[in-house]
């Protein structure tokens, strides 16, 4: 007899055998009986921040100055709820991993702390030393730690947090220069530099353990040469008297004057 190809127990194959069917996608529901579906609203992205899902990690144009509220920042300073990219300059024994630390701890807005001596410790085994004097394997791992920090800066300001870094960038060596953090970071980079009289920095240095402790003479050295800082337009403040919320008041008021000044 015959099989049909299209009967109930028809198609090709032994008598018997049903032909696998292909899964078919699900139904949607129909919408109740007079309301029409409505798709969920997009979600609101700021202008400054990236598309969801987006990996972009380049420099990030930052918010107006208009932003900052003076008067109300952290420790009665100006800064605000402006989205800022700091950096702040100083000699070993200055305090700029202290008082960077507190200034983002205690701002209204999220604030990230970013150490380049942290970053370059990271690595263990074949650290360059800095008391080891510098050389090319010392310069390597500082180019290194500093394109780390640029990099996770810009990470944080995508995501609408602020940063502030530390590092101690010499006026007179381009190597280890403010240009150098412009282009990691951006070019919206705020620069201040903290510089205390020499006998206060070396009570300081003395305070301090392990790699972070330098020699009597080499910072005597580094401190000379913060020195090419005067003349150069940038903000600097003299700790030598301020207590650590003292400084992190007179930075955010010395930030605040840099973000409403007007552009040259």
């Amino acid at each position: 007899m015959h099989q049909g190809v299209g009967g109930a127990s028809g198609g090709w194959g032994p008598p018997g055998h049903q032909p696998a069917v292909p899964p078919q996608p699900p139904i949607p529901p129909a919408p109740a009986q007079g309301w029409p579906t409505v798709p969920p609203p997009a979600p609101h992205v700021p202008p400054h921040l990236p598309a969801p899902g987006s990996d972009a990690t380049g420099h990030i144009p930052l918010p107006p100055a208009a932003a900052a509220a003076p008067g109300h920042g952290p420790t009665g300073g100006g800064t605000g709820t402006a989205v800022l990219a700091v950096l702040l300059i100083g000699p070993a024994g200055a305090g700029k991993t202290t008082v960077a630390r507190h200034w983002a701890s205690t701002r209204p807005v999220p604030t990230a702390h970013i150490s380049l001596d942290d970053v370059r410790e990271w690595v263990c085994s074949g650290f360059a030393d800095p008391q080891a004097g510098w050389n090319d394997h010392s310069e390597a791992q500082y180019r290194l730690a500093r394109r780390t920090c640029g990099f996770a800066a810009r990470n944080f300001l995508a995501n609408g947090i602020s940063c502030i870094l530390d590092d101690a960038v010499f006026p007179d060596r381009p190597v280890v220069g403010l240009g150098g953090w412009k282009r990691h970071v951006g070019p919206a980079l705020l620069p201040v530099v903290l510089l205390p009289g020499l006998e206060i920095v070396l009570e300081r240095n003395a305070e301090r353990s392990g790699n972070r402790r330098l020699s009597d003479e080499e910072v005597a050295r580094i401190h000379g040469r913060m020195a090419g800082w005067y003349g150069s337009g940038l903000p600097i403040i003299d700790n030598s008297d301020l207590d650590v919320e003292g400084t992190a008041r007179a930075l955010d008021e010395a930030l605040a004057r840099a973000i409403t000044a007007p552009a040259h």
